[in-house]
């Protein structure tokens, strides 16, 4: 499976490109939104941190980007 989001992409920079994704994320329950840190840590750094499946979160997350829905 391709990846769509891009390794270099922040968890910010995914919530304010996309805020269906701000769901997954505190789904997931994490507290990126609002995180000092979220402009800096990618995915795989969340995941990781969070202690969390990445490939899940990842699927996820694209699944919100995809839907195109506007929270």
């Amino acid at each position: 499976m391709k990846r769509k989001l891009n390794d270099d992409a922040t968890m910010d920079g995914i919530m304010r490109a996309t805020p269906a994704t701000i769901r997954v994320v505190l789904q997931h329950g994490m507290l990126c939104v609002g995180c000092p840190i979220a402009p800096f840590h990618t995915v795989s750094e969340a995941a990781r941190e969070h202690d969390l499946d990445e490939d899940q979160l990842r699927r996820d997350l694209e699944a919100a980007i995809e839907s195109g829905d506007v929270d």
